[in-house]
C-alpha cells in the first residue's frame, strides 16, 4: 500500500506502509508475559513476523509497561543484541526499542536501521548525541517520565494539541543537537502519560501529528485502552481485531506506519483497504 508521507518538512515522497512487528526480549511484557525471552525463540518469532508481512521488527530488552522496573543497561545488551544481530544479517530491518544510549550504539554495530526511543531522547541525556552520530532513522515519542510515575502526568487542556506541540517543541531540540529531519520519525506515545480519553482523541486528531511535517508512527497495540473496549476477562490476544482496525484507520489518516504485535492481522486488514480503494479505480 503506497501513501505519501514527509521525509522531513517542506518534503514528500510516495512509501510503503509500514507495519513494525513487535518482539519482547523481556521477562515482563504486558503484551506476551516473556514468551520471547529466549534468544532462539525471539529470533524465530521476528522472523515469523517477517513472513506475516512486516516491513520492520522492533526488538527491545527492557517493559515499558504501566510500574515497570529500569533493567540494568548490560541485561538489556544482553537480551537484544543477539536478536538484533541475527535478524539483521537475513536482511531483515531491525528496529531497537530502547532509552539508553549505550544499547542503541551496540545494536547499531550489530545492524539495527532505526533507534526507537520512547523517552524521545529525554530518558539519558547522551541518546540525542548517538541519535545525531548515528546517521539512523530515530523514533521521538511524546514523553513525560518513567512507567513508574507516567499516570500522575497525564494532565492536558487538549491531548491531541498538546501532544502535538511537545513533540514539535522536543524535535525543535534533538535539530539543535544535531539530529537531520530526514532522521525523524514521530510517535504519539499513546499510553504514556495519557489515559484512555486521551488516546482516543490524539488518534482522533492525527492531523496535528501529520502537519509537523515527520512520519508518523502509531504504537496502539493491545494497549490498555484498547483492551477496555473488551467486555469481561478477555485474554490479550482479544485485543488484536480493534487494533488491527486502528491500523487501518491510521492508515487512512496517513499514518506512516504502526507498531503492532499480531502482524497477520494487520496485514490482512491493511490488504482488505487496499482491495477496497482498489475498487473505486476499476
Amino acid at each position: 500500500m503506497a501513501r505519501l508521507d514527509r521525509t522531513g518538512p517542506g518534503t514528500t515522497r510516495a512509501t510503503p506502509f509500514q507495519i513494525m512487528g513487535v518482539v519482547n526480549v523481556t521477562p515482563d511484557s504486558f503484551s506476551d508475559g516473556g514468551r520471547y525471552l529466549d534468544v532462539d525463540d525471539a529470533i524465530a518469532h521476528g522472523l515469523e513476523l517477517v513472513r506475516a508481512g512486516a516491513t520492520i521488527i522492533d526488538v527491545g530488552g527492557e517493559s515499558t509497561r504501566p510500574g515497570a522496573a529500569r533493567v540494568d543497561t548490560s541485561e538489556e545488551q544482553h537480551r537484544v543484541g543477539p536478536v538484533v544481530a541475527a535478524l539483521a544479517s537475513a536482511g531483515v530491518r531491525v528496529s531497537v526499542d530502547t532509552m539508553s544510549a549505550e544499547t542503541a550504539v551496540s545494536a547499531a554495530r550489530a545492524g539495527a536501521s532505526i533507534i526507537n526511543d520512547v523517552s524521545g531522547g529525554l530518558a539519558d541525556e547522551r541518546m540525542p548525541a548517538v541519535m545525531a552520530d548515528s546517521g539512523l532513522a530515530c523514533v521521538i515519542s511524546h514523553w513525560r517520565g518513567h512507567s513508574a510515575d507516567m499516570a500522575s502526568r497525564a494532565h492536558y487542556d487538549d491531548a491531541a494539541v498538546d501532544v502535538a506541540r511537545e513533540l514539535d517543541e522536543r524535535v525543535s531540540v534533538l535539530l539543535g543537537q544535531g539530529l537531520t529531519a530526514s532522521q525523524i520519525i514521530v510517535d504519539p506515545g499513546l499510553g504514556f502519560s495519557k489515559h484512555t480519553e486521551h488516546n482516543w482523541r490524539i488518534l482522533a486528531r492525527l492531523d496535528l501529528l501529520q502537519s509537523l511535517g515527520y512520519p508518523v508512527l502509531v504504537g496502539a497495540s493491545r494497549k490498555r485502552f484498547i483492551g477496555a473496549l473488551l467486555t469481561g476477562d478477555a485474554p490479550m490476544e482479544s485485543r488484536d481485531a480493534p487494533t488491527a482496525v486502528v491500523s487501518v484507520l491510521a492508515a487512512q489518516a496517513g499514518a506512516w506506519g504502526v507498531r503492532v504485535h499480531d502482524v497477520a492481522a494487520t496485514r490482512l486488514a491493511l490488504d482488505t483497504l487496499e482491495a477496497w480503494q482498489g475498487g473505486a479505480d476499476d
